[in-house]
Protein backbone atom coordinates (compact mmCIF):
# COMPACT_ATOMS: atom_id res chain seq x y z
CA UNK A 1 0.00 0.00 0.00
CA UNK A 2 2.09 2.88 0.78
CA UNK A 3 4.59 3.41 3.59
CA UNK A 4 5.33 6.82 6.30
CA UNK A 5 8.66 6.98 7.22
CA UNK A 6 10.48 10.31 9.06
CA UNK A 7 13.78 11.42 8.29
CA UNK A 8 14.81 14.70 10.13
CA UNK A 9 12.50 17.29 9.75
CA UNK A 10 11.03 15.33 6.41
CA UNK A 11 8.11 12.80 6.62
CA UNK A 12 8.42 10.47 3.12
CA UNK A 13 5.49 8.98 1.74
CA UNK A 14 5.72 5.73 -0.51
CA UNK A 15 3.21 4.47 -2.63
CA UNK A 16 5.07 0.78 -2.57
CA UNK A 17 5.54 -1.93 -4.74
CA UNK A 18 6.15 -2.87 -8.63
CA UNK A 19 2.09 -2.01 -9.36
CA UNK A 20 0.21 0.90 -10.82
CA UNK A 21 -0.82 2.29 -7.30
CA UNK A 22 -4.60 2.43 -8.57
CA UNK A 23 -6.73 4.36 -6.02
CA UNK A 24 -8.91 2.18 -4.43
CA UNK A 25 -10.05 2.15 -1.02
CA UNK A 26 -7.76 0.30 0.78
CA UNK A 27 -5.02 2.77 -0.86
CA UNK A 28 -7.08 5.84 -0.19
CA UNK A 29 -7.31 4.83 3.77
CA UNK A 30 -3.73 4.01 3.90
CA UNK A 31 -2.51 7.24 2.37
CA UNK A 32 -5.45 9.56 4.53
CA UNK A 33 -3.68 7.35 7.61
CA UNK A 34 -0.02 8.22 6.50
CA UNK A 35 -1.10 11.91 6.00
CA UNK A 36 -2.60 12.23 9.13
CA UNK A 37 -0.04 10.39 11.14
CA UNK A 38 2.40 13.05 9.41
CA UNK A 39 0.46 15.94 10.69
CA UNK A 40 0.16 14.79 14.40
CA UNK A 41 3.83 13.84 14.67
CA UNK A 42 4.85 17.14 12.61
CA UNK A 43 6.33 20.03 15.10
CA UNK A 44 7.00 23.61 13.13
CA UNK A 45 9.87 23.44 10.48
CA UNK A 46 8.63 19.86 8.59
CA UNK A 47 7.68 18.68 5.19
CA UNK A 48 6.29 16.03 2.98
CA UNK A 49 7.52 14.01 0.26
CA UNK A 50 5.00 11.88 -1.81
CA UNK A 51 6.97 9.34 -3.68
CA UNK A 52 5.92 6.17 -6.07
CA UNK A 53 7.70 2.82 -6.49
CA UNK A 54 8.29 1.49 -9.88
CA UNK A 55 6.58 3.05 -13.44
CA UNK A 56 3.90 4.52 -11.95
CA UNK A 57 3.11 7.60 -9.38
CA UNK A 58 -0.34 6.89 -9.76
CA UNK A 59 -2.95 5.38 -12.25
CA UNK A 60 -5.79 7.01 -10.83
CA UNK A 61 -8.56 5.35 -9.54
CA UNK A 62 -9.25 1.75 -8.95
CA UNK A 63 -11.72 1.36 -12.61
CA UNK A 64 -10.40 -2.51 -12.60
CA UNK A 65 -12.59 -2.36 -8.84
CA UNK A 66 -15.21 -0.13 -10.44
CA UNK A 67 -15.72 -2.19 -13.45
CA UNK A 68 -18.90 -0.89 -15.52
CA UNK A 69 -20.49 -0.16 -12.60
CA UNK A 70 -21.06 3.50 -11.85
CA UNK A 71 -21.90 3.60 -8.38
CA UNK A 72 -18.43 1.78 -8.04
CA UNK A 73 -16.77 4.50 -9.73
CA UNK A 74 -18.52 7.20 -7.65
CA UNK A 75 -17.81 5.66 -4.66
CA UNK A 76 -13.77 6.15 -5.40
CA UNK A 77 -14.26 9.56 -6.89
CA UNK A 78 -15.23 10.63 -3.43
CA UNK A 79 -13.52 8.56 -1.28
CA UNK A 80 -11.01 10.30 -3.01
CA UNK A 81 -11.89 13.46 -1.86
CA UNK A 82 -11.27 13.97 1.57
CA UNK A 83 -7.38 13.14 0.50
CA UNK A 84 -7.59 15.86 -1.68
CA UNK A 85 -8.55 17.72 1.64
CA UNK A 86 -5.99 16.54 3.70
CA UNK A 87 -3.09 17.73 1.31
CA UNK A 88 -4.63 20.91 1.04
CA UNK A 89 -5.00 21.45 4.17
CA UNK A 90 -1.69 19.79 5.81
CA UNK A 91 0.37 22.11 7.83
CA UNK A 92 3.72 21.71 6.36
CA UNK A 93 4.87 22.10 2.98
CA UNK A 94 4.35 19.40 0.30
CA UNK A 95 6.53 18.04 -3.02
CA UNK A 96 5.69 15.18 -5.22
CA UNK A 97 8.58 13.28 -6.55
CA UNK A 98 6.15 12.50 -10.13
CA UNK A 99 8.55 9.07 -10.59
CA UNK A 100 6.52 7.52 -13.22
CA UNK A 101 3.36 7.94 -15.21
CA UNK A 102 0.47 10.15 -13.14
CA UNK A 103 -2.64 9.88 -14.46
CA UNK A 104 -6.27 10.81 -13.76
CA UNK A 105 -6.75 10.44 -10.26
CA UNK A 106 -3.03 10.31 -9.91
CA UNK A 107 -2.51 13.28 -11.64
CA UNK A 108 -4.99 15.02 -9.58
CA UNK A 109 -3.00 13.58 -6.05
CA UNK A 110 0.30 15.20 -7.57
CA UNK A 111 -1.56 18.51 -8.13
CA UNK A 112 -2.80 18.55 -4.40
CA UNK A 113 1.19 19.00 -3.28
CA UNK A 114 2.34 22.55 -3.38
CA UNK A 115 5.33 21.70 -5.65
CA UNK A 116 5.91 18.73 -8.37
CA UNK A 117 9.27 17.40 -9.57
CA UNK A 118 8.90 14.66 -11.95
CA UNK A 119 11.54 12.70 -14.13
CA UNK A 120 12.34 13.10 -17.11
CA UNK A 121 13.55 9.48 -18.68
CA UNK A 122 9.93 8.11 -18.72
CA UNK A 123 6.42 8.74 -17.35
CA UNK A 124 3.56 11.20 -18.47
CA UNK A 125 0.96 13.70 -16.74
CA UNK A 126 -2.27 12.85 -18.02
CA UNK A 127 -6.35 13.64 -17.57
CA UNK A 128 -7.68 10.85 -19.17
CA UNK A 129 -11.35 11.57 -18.56
CA UNK A 130 -12.36 12.93 -22.02
CA UNK A 131 -10.42 10.13 -24.03
CA UNK A 132 -12.29 7.74 -21.60
CA UNK A 133 -15.94 9.28 -21.75
CA UNK A 134 -16.20 9.87 -18.29
CA UNK A 135 -17.14 13.83 -16.87
CA UNK A 136 -14.75 15.42 -14.76
CA UNK A 137 -15.35 15.64 -11.15
CA UNK A 138 -15.98 19.07 -9.66
CA UNK A 139 -13.34 18.76 -7.22
CA UNK A 140 -11.07 17.54 -9.97
CA UNK A 141 -11.79 20.59 -12.54
CA UNK A 142 -11.55 23.21 -9.33
CA UNK A 143 -8.07 21.90 -8.50
CA UNK A 144 -6.48 21.54 -12.53
CA UNK A 145 -7.99 25.32 -12.27
CA UNK A 146 -6.19 26.21 -9.21
CA UNK A 147 -2.29 24.56 -9.70
CA UNK A 148 -3.04 25.08 -13.77
CA UNK A 149 -2.80 28.60 -13.91
CA UNK A 150 -2.21 28.87 -18.38
CA UNK A 151 -5.51 28.80 -20.11
CA UNK A 152 -3.96 26.96 -22.65
CA UNK A 153 -2.25 24.34 -20.82
CA UNK A 154 -5.77 23.70 -18.57
CA UNK A 155 -7.48 22.84 -22.28
CA UNK A 156 -4.73 20.84 -23.48
CA UNK A 157 -5.04 19.14 -20.15
CA UNK A 158 -8.65 18.83 -19.70
CA UNK A 159 -10.38 19.08 -23.04
CA UNK A 160 -7.29 17.54 -25.22
CA UNK A 161 -6.51 14.76 -22.76
CA UNK A 162 -2.72 16.05 -23.84
CA UNK A 163 -0.13 13.67 -22.25
CA UNK A 164 2.39 15.93 -20.64
CA UNK A 165 6.15 14.62 -20.61
CA UNK A 166 8.20 16.39 -17.92
CA UNK A 167 9.87 18.91 -19.84
CA UNK A 168 6.90 20.63 -21.39
CA UNK A 169 5.31 20.37 -18.09
CA UNK A 170 7.48 22.64 -16.57
CA UNK A 171 6.99 24.37 -19.91
CA UNK A 172 3.10 24.87 -18.86
CA UNK A 173 4.00 25.75 -15.19
CA UNK A 174 2.64 22.56 -14.25
CA UNK A 175 6.10 21.01 -13.13
CA UNK A 176 8.64 22.85 -10.75
CA UNK A 177 11.80 21.01 -11.88
CA UNK A 178 13.03 17.83 -14.34
CA UNK A 179 15.48 15.09 -13.31
CA UNK A 180 17.10 12.69 -15.26
CA UNK A 181 15.69 9.83 -13.29
CA UNK A 182 13.38 8.26 -10.64
CA UNK A 183 15.97 8.23 -8.21
CA UNK A 184 17.79 11.15 -9.27
CA UNK A 185 13.92 12.96 -8.88
CA UNK A 186 13.15 11.21 -5.34
CA UNK A 187 16.35 12.36 -4.38
CA UNK A 188 16.28 16.01 -5.14
CA UNK A 189 12.32 16.16 -3.74
CA UNK A 190 13.93 14.82 -0.53
CA UNK A 191 16.79 18.07 -0.46
CA UNK A 192 14.50 20.27 -1.28
CA UNK A 193 12.03 19.42 1.14
CA UNK A 194 14.51 19.77 3.91
CA UNK A 195 15.46 23.49 2.48
CA UNK A 196 11.71 23.76 3.02
CA UNK A 197 11.23 22.43 6.46
CA UNK A 198 14.44 24.30 7.03
CA UNK A 199 12.58 27.69 7.29
CA UNK A 200 11.11 26.23 10.58
CA UNK A 201 7.72 28.20 9.58
CA UNK A 202 4.37 27.80 11.77
CA UNK A 203 2.55 24.85 10.51
CA UNK A 204 -0.95 26.27 10.87
CA UNK A 205 -0.08 29.64 9.44
CA UNK A 206 1.38 27.74 6.38
CA UNK A 207 -1.77 25.82 5.61
CA UNK A 208 -3.88 29.16 6.18
CA UNK A 209 -2.30 30.60 3.79
CA UNK A 210 -2.21 27.65 1.17
CA UNK A 211 -6.03 27.68 1.62
CA UNK A 212 -6.19 30.92 1.34
CA UNK A 213 -4.63 31.06 -1.98
CA UNK A 214 -7.06 28.46 -3.54
CA UNK A 215 -9.90 29.09 -2.05
CA UNK A 216 -12.11 27.70 -4.39
CA UNK A 217 -10.17 24.08 -4.54
CA UNK A 218 -10.41 23.76 -0.75
CA UNK A 219 -14.27 24.56 -1.00
CA UNK A 220 -14.47 22.14 -3.71
CA UNK A 221 -12.69 19.86 -1.31
CA UNK A 222 -14.61 20.55 1.95
CA UNK A 223 -12.34 22.89 3.43
CA UNK A 224 -14.85 24.87 5.47
CA UNK A 225 -13.79 28.57 4.87
CA UNK A 226 -13.12 30.70 7.67
CA UNK A 227 -15.38 33.66 8.50
CA UNK A 228 -13.85 36.94 8.08
CA UNK A 229 -13.77 37.79 11.93
CA UNK A 230 -12.32 34.15 12.79
CA UNK A 231 -9.29 35.02 10.36
CA UNK A 232 -9.10 38.34 11.70
CA UNK A 233 -8.45 36.98 14.94
CA UNK A 234 -6.35 34.65 14.27
CA UNK A 235 -3.89 37.33 12.16
CA UNK A 236 -4.13 39.05 15.23
CA UNK A 237 -3.00 36.66 17.51
CA UNK A 238 0.10 35.75 15.58
CA UNK A 239 1.17 39.55 16.11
Amino acid sequence: MCTLEQRGRVFVLTLSGDGEHRLGHALIASLRSAVASAAAQAGPGAALVTVGEGRFFSNGLDIGWAGTSRARLRELVDALRPLAADLLALPMPTVAAVTGHASAGGFLLALCHDYRLMRGDRGVLYMSEVDIGLPLPPYFAAVLRAKITSANALRDVALRGKKVRAAEGKEMGIVDAVYPSAAETAAEAFKFAEQLAARKWDGGVYASIRMSMFPEACRSVGIVEESDEVKRKHFASKL
